[in-house]
């Protein structure tokens, strides 16, 4: 995925903010920062010489004492916790008493160093311009903190819902695939009573099956060609069992493209497996699967259509199962709504138009 440069510039601002590894040298520019922003005021030049230094590191000192005090004591333990009228109350207590004992020090320790020009004045100003100074940096660091912690809070929000959905995607295609199998099982026991040889043709195929389960199933990807060739050798099992039965994989677009086209595998193993469980016919007529998959602007269209009975009009409820809930659960984990699946019943034939990205 490509950033644009402020997308880039805003993401290393971010990871200066809030990273363990940046620790050190945000809390040195921190320092550094606030230092310049006492030494551009006006109220330690009201000193004389040396004398206006020890004020302005005194100062200096103090406010980044209640800064650190606020940042790794108030935050943590009252605001993070919800109890905000014990942190705002200990927090305007903490910045009264800071100023006071400021104060308290300039007119015991400092009067005596002060310009005389200076002395006749009120110091009402400069407290003034002091407690905006301490409230301005306290609430910065209040919100950098808040930013820190919703920051961590939501790579743990997007962790446990990638874990998630991990685990949902695979519990939803373990249930789908031995769907499957169990289904492919009961065919050959059918047949072993009645055609043996047929029976193990099937199991010669079951065994193809297990072995594309074994090798590609498990991946999080496979190639759209492999997924069409397992199609069609589920449709020939099916056709071996029965004889009035044929069925169609039909695609215009190159092969090329469908030999480098990725899809998540098993994505329309359930649709097929219905389309060919729903498609006999009790009068023993002949029955058909037609399948047709194409790429086209990024997008992939898979439609697959059965024939139906009229004579046996199946309920839509039956052709909604386990496995067909399953496969619309994981088409929605998987594309959200970039996906769009549609299904159409008719009396003589049931369509399953789907499109997602590619």
């Amino acid at each position: 995925m490509k950033c644009t440069p402020q997308e880039l510039k805003n993401a290393l601002v971010i990871d200066f903010l809030v990273e363990d590894q940046y620790r050190i040298l945000r809390h040195v520019v921190f320092l550094i920062f606030f230092f310049l922003m006492l030494f551009f005021t006006s109220f330690w030049n009201w000193y004389v010489g040396i004398y206006k230094y020890y004020v302005l590191f005194f100062v200096y000192t103090s406010l980044i004492i209640m800064v650190y005090v606020n940042t790794y004591i108030l935050v943590p333990l009252y605001f993070f916790k919800t109890r905000y009228t014990t942190y705002f109350i200990l927090l305007a207590l903490m910045g009264a008493v800071g100023l006071n004992v400021i104060g308290y020090c300039f007119d015991h320790y400092f009067s005596d160093y002060k310009v005389e020009a200076m002395k006749r004045l009120d110091r009402k100003g400069g407290m003034y311009e002091g407690f905006m100074m301490c409230i301005s940096i306290i609430l910065i660091s209040t919100t950098v903190k808040l930013l820190q912690k919703w920051t961590r809070d939501n790579k743990k929000i997007v962790e446990l819902s990638n874990l998630t959905l991990s685990m949902e995607l695979n519990e939803l295609r373990n249930q789908i695939n031995p769907h499957f199998l169990f289904n492919m099982l009961n065919n050959v026991k059918a047949l072993i009573r009645t055609d043996p040889e047929k029976a193990s043709a099937v199991i010669i195929k079951l065994s193809e099956f297990l072995r594309y389960q074994l090798y590609e199933n498990g991946e999080e990807k496979t190639l759209l060609s492999l997924e069409i060739e397992f199609l069609s050798n589920f449709l020939n099992l099916e056709k071996i069992r029965r004889e009035n039965f044929s069925f169609e994989i039909e695609s215009k677009t190159d092969k090329r493209i469908l030999n480098r086209t990725f899809i998540p595998p098993n994505l329309f193993t359930t649709f097929v497996e219905n389309a060919v469980k729903h498609s006999v016919d009790m009068s023993d007529k002949e029955s058909s699967v037609k399948i047709n998959i194409e790429i086209q602007n990024q997008k992939l269209y898979f439609v697959c259509r059965n024939s139906r009975d009229p004579d046996y009009p199946a309920s839509d409820e039956h052709y909604s199962g386990l496995g067909l809930a399953n496969i619309k659960r994981r088409l929605e984990l998987l594309y959200d709504d970039t996906h769009n699946l549609e299904i159409i019943s008719t009396e003589k034939e049931y369509t399953i138009d789907l499109i997602i990205p590619v």
